[in-house]
């Protein structure tokens, strides 16, 4: 028995629904993924500029140098 081309049409759209969830579900992963990766990378971020901040505070002052006008 031949299918409809409504049959046909219908299990067309029905393919194309089922591949554009699963592009948006892989879009989703990868953003997910993605804000996973900036937020461990500000996490570092800023633990190093909270212990770079505590060294400066413990180590001595740098003094300058001053130039001798001749």
């Amino acid at each position: 028995m031949r299918k409809s081309s409504k049959m046909t049409a219908e299990e067309q759209f029905k393919a194309t629904q089922k591949k554009a969830a699963k592009v948006l579900e892989e879009k989703e992963l990868a953003s997910e993924k993605r804000a996973e990766q900036i937020s461990s990378l500000r996490a570092r971020r800023l633990a190093k500029e909270a212990a770079d901040k505590k060294a400066a505070e413990s180590a001595p002052p740098k003094t300058r140098k001053r130039k001798v006008d001749s």
